[in-house]
């Protein structure tokens, strides 16, 4: 009987894997600390932001919604001192002589000091104004007129209860097809929201730089992310990787592309307001911010895949070598590309829909309208998207490649072994 060797000898270049997936640790710590000190540095600061005068009441204050249910609506004579005023039964009648044609909602206040009242909503029909019909959840503004009187405003409809409902069918169905990982993911997506809420949104409304708050923001959420949805393993440690470097290079790419094309993104109405009413955020910080966290996503999406790629093609070959699994993963990546590339135009050119509309009918030639500011911030944003997509391809399979052989030895002709999905060699 012959006994093994854990000390086998081969012919051959020195295995790279267990030096790369240090380098790779080390590189992840690395960045993960460096992530950590400029949270704490553009952490914002407990100064409280002035409401603009736009979203405020006629009082100064913040806007106050409550609920409110349409009880009767109809079109009839409007004018009635009771618009907008709080009264326990029925509106008082129109001024004779005085009143005019509109669409009359009588509303039940359903929360707040006047909860069990009513108040009366006098709307003219026309673009841009609610369509209520009777029996419809709303939001109503409450607010107080020069005399100190109570006054109530329609703000919008009420979408609380549906929302709730699509979000859990959205939980439901992705818990059911993918299980603890789905969940996982769910508990990721969270942890990106409150990113966002806590950190990155009151960092730029505290004037700090746009990118940086970004970059770091971006960065915490995708060590939430992936290392949550698919485990602390190399496998997601070689993705993590790569959509790290691919959203540096993407940030990259954005201040040259903005730089070049003079984009302001002042086209878009929300940006308008925020130069206007908050004069400590920069537009075009914003804008390249925006680019940046816009191509998270996608390119979580790709670098995950083609790591998984790599992995299961190592996992089911022992004795391909990297290179192998290198050229194979990348015919993986290379349909990702193509498909993905689609969608990420398709998105952003959905998006715009409204915009594209209103120019056809403008009468303006079809250059105008490309190189238009509104339309070049999307044809830029698709096309630094799908650059840094292509590109995290073959970096992350790269990676992914050489992390997927760091648990073993090169194997020698004759003998077998099994590398599972993780990186670490089989039993």
């Amino acid at each position: 009987m012959s006994h093994g060797h854990g000390h086998g000898h081969f012919d051959g270049p020195a295995p790279l894997g267990p030096l790369a997936a240090k380098i790779v640790i080390g590189l992840l710590v690395a960045i993960g600390a460096v992530v950590l000190f400029g949270t704490v540095l553009l952490w914002p600061s407990s100064q409280s932001i002035d409401v603009p005068a736009p979203f405020q009441t006629t009082g100064g204050d913040a806007v106050v919604t409550e609920a409110g249910t349409v009880v009767e609506q109809g079109p009839g004579a409007c004018g009635s001192p009771s618009s907008g005023r709080v009264f326990p039964g029925d509106p008082l009648p129109p001024p004779v002589g005085g009143a005019y044609e509109c669409e009359r909602s009588i509303i039940a206040i359903e929360s707040g000091p006047n909860a069990g009242a009513f108040t009366l909503l006098e709307v003219v029909p026309g673009p841009g104004q609610p369509e209520l019909s009777t029996g419809d959840d709303i939001r109503i503004v409450r607010q107080t007129d020069p005399t100190g009187a109570t006054q109530y405003s329609f703000y919008d409809f009420a979408r609380g209860l549906p929302l709730t409902l699509i979000i859990a069918a959205f939980a439901i169905v992705i818990v059911a097809v993918a299980r603890w990982r789905g969940l996982r993911a769910l508990i990721g997506l969270g942890v990106a929201f409150a990113v966002l809420v806590m950190f990155m949104l009151p960092a730029l409304l505290d004037g700090k730089p746009a990118v940086p708050v970004a970059l770091v923001g971006g960065a915490l959420i995708l060590y939430a992310v992936l290392y949550l949805a698919h485990g602390v393993n190399l496998r997601t440690s070689s993705a993590l990787l790569g959509t790290l470097a691919s959203m540096a290079l993407a940030a990259l790419l954005s201040y040259v592309a903005i730089r070049m094309t003079h984009l302001t993104g002042l086209s878009e109405e929300q940006n308008t307001d925020v130069q206007m009413y908050i004069g400590t955020v920069s537009i075009s910080g914003l804008l390249l911010a925006g680019f940046i966290i816009g191509s998270l996503g996608v390119l979580n999406d790709v670098t995950i895949t083609q790591a998984s790629s790599a992995f299961e093609l190592a996992s089911l070959d022992p004795r391909a070598s990297r290179r192998e699994i290198f050229a194979s993963a990348m015919r993986v990546g290379r349909d990702h590309i193509a498909s993905t590339v689609y969608t990420l135009v398709l998105a952003y050119a959905g998006g715009a829909l409204p915009l594209l509309l209103l120019f056809s009918v403008a009468g303006r030639s079809i250059s105008d309208v490309v190189t238009g500011d509104a339309v070049a911030v999307e044809i830029v944003r698709a096309c630094v998207g799908g650059i840094a997509l292509a590109l995290s391809v073959p970096l992350t399979t790269a990676i992914a490649a050489v992390l997927s052989r760091a648990g073993s030895l090169p194997v020698a002709p004759g003998r077998h072994s099994r590398a599972n999905g993780s990186g670490q060699p089989g039993r």
